[in-house]
């Protein structure tokens, strides 16, 4: 886990699930992060077959893109989910693999934030993912 992202949200382990911003523009961010089969939260949903839950990628995507904009300095305070306008899911994701996010960002205000993005494992989108958050304080 990366100490940088820690100073750029709020969020803190076991409920932190970015690794690393890999890169980022004011207009794309890419983090990663693997989620391990030994993360205890994870041990009872799809015990059989270890995919990753929906809501956890929604939040790591959701985390990624809060990072890079405050990383980038485009809106300071906390934010949060307002609405999830679109979440898509075309493939579990299994522990103990790359969880690749690229998030653009569509409009950016120091009181309302809209991305959306991909989550991608090697070459394949497994979800894709609109939302908005408004600032809480």
């Amino acid at each position: 886990m990366s100490k940088e992202v820690e100073t750029l949200i709020p969020h803190r382990s076991p409920f932190l699930f970015v690794d690393k911003i890999v890169s980022l523009t004011k207009d794309e961010i890419i983090g990663e992060t693997i989620f391990h089969g030994t993360d205890g939260f994870l041990s009872g949903s799809f015990p059989e077959f270890n995919y990753v839950p929906g809501v956890i990628l929604i939040e790591a995507l959701a985390q990624c893109g809060g990072a890079g904009i405050k990383k980038l300095g485009l809106a300071d305070g906390l934010f949060g989910f307002a609405n999830i306008e679109v979440a898509n899911f075309y493939k579990g994701v299994e522990y103990d693999t790359v969880f690749r996010m690229v998030i653009k960002n569509i409009k950016v205000t120091e009181k309302y934030i809209k991305q959306m993005g991909r989550g991608i494992v090697g070459t394949h989108t497994y979800m894709d993912l609109s939302w908005i958050c408004v600032r809480f304080q």
